[in-house]
């Protein structure tokens, strides 16, 4: 097994995570609109609360990440730890199904180029391609030491644009070693750089970028316009 990929200091300002808009966009909670009374929505509350993954690890609940692990009282704060909180069940390429990580990228073509591509794998799956969605970009600054794959050979595995294996494997000895986090070249769109960030406190200056609407009107590609 090759030893740990080099690192690099990563300064990068104005980096683009794309978030479906019906989490970025809500101010209150959701449930509010189901509840009838006050009463009704305190009653939904308790039961949403039992099994929230993000309010488990900021209670210090989830095994994957600790509470000291996790961001508090900045902008944005609950966007941020639900990354490290909600990974899904198979996990994704530079983290397992235990403990999530911060994606994004240096651009926003790369960033729409990785949402496209998932996308449409899912709607291929049921040969259905028509449907609209939309995406609130998140904006981040990062300054901090990254281990780096743009110019690593060894570990060409690990952008196998097929599978995870490689690259979870690699993520988890990453993880173990105090890592903060990965830089790399998109898989999606050539010369696009992505970054997966292990530490919530390396996410810096979260704020609102602009959103975009993705159409499948029955071919596989989509429609993209920015719609703030």
């Amino acid at each position: 097994m090759p030893a740990l990929p080099p690192t690099a200091l990563v300064r990068q300002l104005d980096t683009y995570r794309l978030l479906p808009s019906r989490f970025a966009d809500q101010e209150d909670s959701v449930l509010a609109a189901l509840s009838e009374s006050a009463d009704h929505l305190a009653d939904l509350f308790v039961l949403d609360n039992a099994t929230n993954q993000r309010l488990r690890a900021e209670r210090g609940g989830l095994a994957g990440i600790g509470i000291d692990e996790l961001v508090f009282g900045v902008p944005n704060f609950r966007i941020v730890n639900a990354a490290f909180t909600y990974p899904r069940p198979e996990g994704s390429r530079f983290n397992t199904g235990e403990r999530g990580a911060w994606y994004c990228a240096f651009d926003v073509q790369t960033a729409l180029a990785e949402i496209v591509f998932h996308k449409t794998v899912e709607y291929a799956e049921i040969d259905y391609f028509h449907d609209s969605v939309s995406y609130q970009a998140l904006l981040a600054d990062f300054s901090a030491e990254f281990h780096d794959l743009r110019d690593a050979p060894l570990y060409a595995g690990c952008l196998d644009p097929f599978s995870y294996v490689t690259s979870q494997e690699l993520a988890q000895r990453l993880l173990d070693a105090g890592s903060m986090g990965v830089v790399y070249p998109s898989v999606r769109r050539p010369a696009g750089t992505n970054l997966a960030c292990f530490r919530p406190a390396l996410v810096g200056n979260v704020r609102r970028g602009p959103a975009y609407s993705l159409t499948w009107s029955g071919p596989p590609e989509p429609v993209i316009e920015q719609i703030s």
